[in-house]
């Protein structure tokens, strides 16, 4: 019976609407999303890595050898979330820049809905925890816009982090819209995988004691396994045995177990090292042992991240969901080639300009994973986790984009540790979870007419291993290197940054009898080349994938420049929170001003402003009665001390920097009220990069710049900070690039 408002309540009858309700048996979908975890790197995959809790859930499920991703995380982030290419949505290439061309804006488009907004409608909550990258990074900081933000796009909670990286003891944390401070440090035994863990547990928790009956989304995004690699000290060095045989053995004990467990065909072929990788055995030993023990710090991580998996699993069978939860474990492109030929411990540096020499790595060879380093391990190693595919994250052959996916659902699954060998792609994800719950994608979202899901449903593979493959062809595209699959086909074009599009090779190979891309047949199927290479303009131009451009150094720095257009002031007032490096003044390579309006009766201490974190940065701070300002480049700190001790009666404490004019070489001349107070040089300043951690006032929340214990936060009045730029800023595009590509 239909309600009535009447004068009063003995006329009237109430109504309450139904809520929303889920279809009959609509499960709780778990989705593990890893991060730079090459194809191999899993022990079902093929690794001595330990990672029992993934194994167990690939002999509960299925393993698919045919996943592939997009080549980058941001642009799979957008494909596994809606349903739609990367480049259809706006995220052709990475949140960190909007090119201003509809494929590139950064930013996942209204007319795309998310996962979790498809299925709010039907009664599902929905959390996501750890990385997200899906919006553009100018739009991260206190004042948003949100809209692109977890909570902006259907998640009803996010505990995490919003860019590329962040430091696993230190990181850059956001509850819900606001940034917060880490619940622990590096001392006191935190660690992000951890903490993510306990919130993941949490929600999940609070869910079954509110709302046992209705089905949840878990959106759990690690760190791991991106750089920095860091994990307990312990498991790291517990690898250096089983790696200290190299990355050429390690190819052929890997793919040695691929054929035994049935991932990769009896005949599979392993290709040439990738261009540039030198043999194991040419190096000498100390070079080797770095290289093994920067290594050890990728597989601890991922071991160390198993290791929560279990945890939270466990949670699921002790709150008596385990067997109605569908869990999805992936990772969102290839291992990752960002660390270059003789990977790093601190990255910081070398963007910088200040070189990292292998007597330096070897020095500190023990750091490696800890809280002042920034590692990633070399070319080889990531080669050997790619096993046995060909080059890297970032490009289109099978080393960037074909991944590791295991699904497992007890109550609606029969498998039990098969494996397929069905292509499948990062945008075919929402449609197979919608076909698996029983609902369609709705035609509008908020109030936003919605553009049609281009991924195809793989839900009867996941039954069938005799289900017929993908019908429609599939394109890849990052940074100019192209790519088409179609039928078993794959046409592939490798693209050095700079040349001209026409001039590169198209490679042509048939996956369905050669998976690791060795044998091309360009030359000899030169009509199946062109049709794919045809196929691939097409899709190319249906997606939004046009203008090719892969000037990614250029759009880091136009983006940067256009974002703060003539901005040269900045004001922080007390009391402001955190601000994410994207939005925090750009002293890079230019003469700046730092001043701080303070009140003191003597005898104060703390951090006045501080940008960065142990690995890179600088601060400006008051100690032992001095002022002082510490620029940390890759670990290497220069610090200017005042000539004489702050009165009491001072009110404005600062600092400028200035080109010499010399090289690279800078002066910072330190100021109290107004008056110079000291003055050092430096070999450096910031000239691609400051740091990758954002900005304090009052206080260094991360781990420190300098050499204080963090936070050191400033026991007098501080009342603001400004910063003014000059306009004399000159950055070199391609070395911006290159720092911030080691970011993603």
């Amino acid at each position: 019976m239909a309600g009535r408002i009447g004068r009063t309540v003995a006329d009237s009858i109430p109504e309450w609407p139904d809520p929303p309700r889920p279809p009959k048996g609509a499960p709780n979908i778990l989705v593990i999303l890893f991060d730079d975890v090459g194809f191999s790197d899993f022990g079902c995959y093929g690794s001595p890595i330990r990672t029992p809790n993934i194994d167990r859930l690939a002999a509960e499920g299925v393993r698919y050898a045919g996943f592939h991703t997009t080549a980058m995380c941001s642009t799979t982030r957008a494909a596994l979330l809606t349903g739609r290419n990367h480049h259809s949505v706006g995220v052709g290439c990475l949140a960190n820049f909007d090119s201003g061309y509809p494929g590139y804006r950064g930013k996942i488009a209204k007319e795309a809905g998310t996962l979790p907004e498809m299925l709010r409608p039907h009664g599902y909550r929905n959390y996501m925890l750890g990385k997200w990258h899906v919006t553009n990074l100018t739009e991260t900081g206190p004042s948003g816009p949100f809209d692109g933000w977890p909570l902006g796009r259907g998640f009803d909670r996010f505990y995490g982090f919003m860019d590329a990286e962040t430091d696993q003891y230190a990181p850059e944390l956001v509850r819900d819209n606001t940034p917060i401070t880490p619940p622990g440090t590096f001392q006191t035994g935190y660690h992000l995988t951890e903490d993510l863990t306990d919130q993941a547990i949490r929600y999940i928790a609070d869910h079954t004691a509110d709302a046992p009956d209705t089905p949840w989304l878990l959106w759990f995004a690690p760190g791991a396994c991106h750089a920095p690699h860091q994990a307990p000290a312990d498991l790291i060095r517990s690898y250096d045995p089983i790696f200290a045989h190299g990355w050429d053995v390690e190819r052929e004990q890997r793919l040695a177990r691929q054929k035994a467990l049935g991932i990769v065909p009896p005949d599979t072929k392993l290709p040439p090292r990738n261009d540039g990788v030198r043999a194991w055995d040419s190096y000498s030993d100390d070079d080797r042992r770095v290289f093994t023990r920067l290594q050890s710090a990728f597989a601890a991580m991922l071991d160390h991240t198993d290791q929560n998996i279990g945890r939270l699993v466990d949670f699921l069978e002790r709150a008596g969901v385990r067997d109605d939860t569908l869990i999805i474990v992936m990772s969102d492109n290839g291992a990752s080639q960002e660390g270059g030929p003789l990977g790093f411990v601190n990255a910081m540096g070398p963007f910088n300009f200040r070189g990292e020499p292998m007597a330096e790595k070897l020095a500190r060879i023990d750091d490696i994973g800890g809280p002042d380093t920034h590692s990633n391990f070399p070319h080889g190693w990531a080669m050997a986790s790619n096993t046995p595919l060909r080059r890297y994250k970032q490009n289109t052959h099978g080393g960037g984009i074909r991944d590791p996916l295991v699904i497992s659902w007890p109550n609606r699954l029969p498998a039990r540790g098969e494996v397929r060998p069905h292509f499948a792609h990062a945008c075919d994800l929402v449609p197979t979870l919608l076909d698996l719950i029983g609902i369609e994608p709705p035609p509008s979202v908020n109030g936003v007419p919605q553009m049609p899901l281009e991924g195809e449903s793989f839900a009867a593979s996941l039954t069938d291993p005799a289900a017929p493959p993908r019908k429609n062809a599939q394109y890849f595209e990052m940074f100019g290197h192209r790519g088409l699959w179609k039928d078993g086909w794959k046409a592939v074009a490798f693209h050095p940054p700079g040349a001209p599009f026409d001039d590169d090779r198209w490679e042509l190979f048939h996956l369905d009898r050669d998976f690791s891309e060795t044998d091309d047949l360009a030359e000899t199927e030169p009509e199946t080349l062109k049709a794919l290479v045809d196929e691939w303009w097409a899709q190319a131009e249906a997606n939004k994938v046009l203008p090719l451009d892969d000037r990614f150094g250029p759009r880091f720095a136009e983006n940067s420049a256009r974002f703060h257009g003539a901005r040269r002031k900045f004001v922080f007032h007390a009391g402001m929170g955190h601000l994410p490096t994207d939005v925090a003044p750009d002293v890079r390579a230019r003469t700046y001003r730092i001043e701080a309006d303070v009140r003191l009766q003597g005898g104060e201490e703390g951090v006045l402003l501080a940008h960065g974190d142990a690995t890179s940065g600088y601060s400006l701070y008051v100690q032992d009665g001095r002022l002082h300002h510490t620029l940390n480049i890759g670990g290497q700190k220069t610090t200017v001390t005042s000539d004489r001790p702050i009165p009491a009666t001072a009110t404005r404490l600062g600092v400028v920097s200035r080109a010499t004019g010399e090289g690279l070489n800078r002066t910072f001349t330190l100021t109290i009220d107004g008056e110079p107070a000291g003055e050092g040089l430096a070999t450096t300043g910031f000239l691609t990069l400051i740091s990758w951690s954002g900005l304090d006032i009052g206080l260094d929340r991360g781990s420190p710049v300098a050499n204080y214990a963090a936070p050191f936060s400033f026991t007098g009045t501080l009342r603001k900070v400004t910063v003014v730029m000059d306009a004399d800023q000159t950055l070199d595009g391609d070395a911006v690039g290159e720092a911030e590509m080691a970011r993603q």
